[in-house]
């Protein structure tokens, strides 16, 4: 799941590469000069691995966009050099992302030299509080990763320098407008909606999909002070309270009175065949899904105020690795401005690099949505608002 990454500031929010850019109909800030301008990286290569061939191991997660994603950049890149490939690893999100972070830290805390873990892509929660608690990370910088220069400067800052938000995403609500002409703007006119409409709406068990947690986490936080969503203390658990009783209240009017799907794609599909009108849902998964026809015509996409979570996806090189100048050359491939189109074309993700790297016609693919979104940095906490939500709500 991915909370955390991104400045807020006031009621803007900085996106993982959409600094001065909105993506709204008719916007008019270019990505370069001409309709299909766009700059070109510089001619430099990360650190290549001397002597012969390096294979790295790539631990990532995702829903199957993300994971055909994967296949289809490391297909590109070894295709483009012969001296890295590189292995992918496919972890189950939840259970086996935390198997993988707790041998990164137990081999960390061992003081092992080595790991088979050479680029792992870290979620924005407990993945960066243990790194920030155990120093897990290498420190990353233009000279081990030259196209980071092409990337907004203020993301890599936030990320401490030891992660590479490579695209991002936002959750946002996906409706069928044939029956919700008029969406909710905010989210009490949204919570009033799901009372009036028993059984039409559904969110994914949040311990199986950023989506679902999205709308849990949006739901605790929405009486507390807006910096509480970058307050890591324990001691803010005692004011969920409210937070609790909403969802509780709001269970008995979910889908099939409290059923809650397993995984981002749970919920979507029950909007495909109609089961629910509305949900909240990625950006990414929901564009790809709109546009290759798998969703109704009739589906449309909004934001609410104040903003659902989203956050990118981020790329870390764990210090004990014996691949890290194999892994650096992979990142940067992975920034370049060809890699990062597939990103667009191929998921709907926004790409991590800044957009005046990139051709300005993709910008369509995004035309109408809005994608305003607020970081949440609630380090453990997170893992808490899961458990709790697992026995209050949906144990009741």
């Amino acid at each position: 799941m991915n909370f955390g990454g991104f400045k807020h500031k006031g009621k803007s929010f900085v996106l993982a590469s959409l600094s001065a850019f909105t993506l709204l109909a008719g916007c008019s800030a270019g990505a370069g000069g001409g309709a299909n301008s766009a700059a070109p990286a510089k001619n430099e290569t990360a650190a290549a691995p001397s002597g012969g061939t390096t294979e790295i191991s790539f631990y990532f997660s995702g829903s199957q966009n993300v994971q055909e994603l994967w296949k289809h950049l490391k297909d590109l890149y070894e295709k483009k050099q012969d001296k890295v490939k590189v292995k992918l690893v496919y972890i189950p999100s939840g259970q086996g992302e935390q198997a993988t972070m707790n041998r990164i830290v137990a081999a960390k805390k061992a003081g092992n030299n080595s790991i088979d873990v050479d680029l792992y892509e870290a979620n924005g929660g407990s993945d960066l509080a243990a790194e920030k608690k155990d120093n897990l990370f290498e420190q990353l910088d233009e000279k081990k990763i030259p196209n980071l220069n092409l990337m907004n400067p203020a993301n890599m800052k936030d990320a401490g320098y030891k992660v590479v938000p490579y695209r991002s995403s936002s959750v946002l609500l996906a409706y069928n407008s044939a029956k919700v002409p008029t969406p909710p703007k905010t989210l009490d006119e949204l919570y009033d909606w799901i009372h009036k409409h028993p059984g039409r709406f559904a969110y994914n068990d949040p311990a199986t999909g950023g989506s679902g947690a999205s709308f849990v986490i949006t739901a605790l936080y929405k009486s507390l002070p807006e910096e509480a969503i970058h307050n890591e203390d324990k001691g803010i658990e005692q004011e969920w309270g409210p937070g609790f009783e909403l969802l509780k209240s709001l269970s008995k009017d979910m889908y099939q009175q409290g059923v809650y799907p397993k995984k981002n794609q749970g919920t979507l599909d029950l909007l495909a065949n109609g089961e629910v009108d509305m949900i909240p849902a990625w950006s990414d998964m929901a564009l790809e899904q709109i546009n290759k026809k798998l969703l109704p015509e009739t589906t449309k996409l909004a934001q609410i105020e104040p903003a659902f979570t989203g956050g990118p996806g981020r790329l870390a090189v764990p210090s004990m690795s014996q691949h890290k100048e194999a892994a650096y050359d992979f990142i940067n491939f992975v920034l370049s401005p060809e890699a990062q189109a597939e990103v667009v074309n191929k998921i709907y993700g926004f790409p991590g690099i800044e957009w005046s790297h990139m051709p300005a016609d993709l910008k369509k693919k995004f035309e109408g949505v809005s994608v305003n979104y607020r970081s949440f940095n609630l380090g453990d906490l997170e893992a808490d608002a899961m458990k709790r939500w697992q026995k209050e709500v949906a144990g009741q």
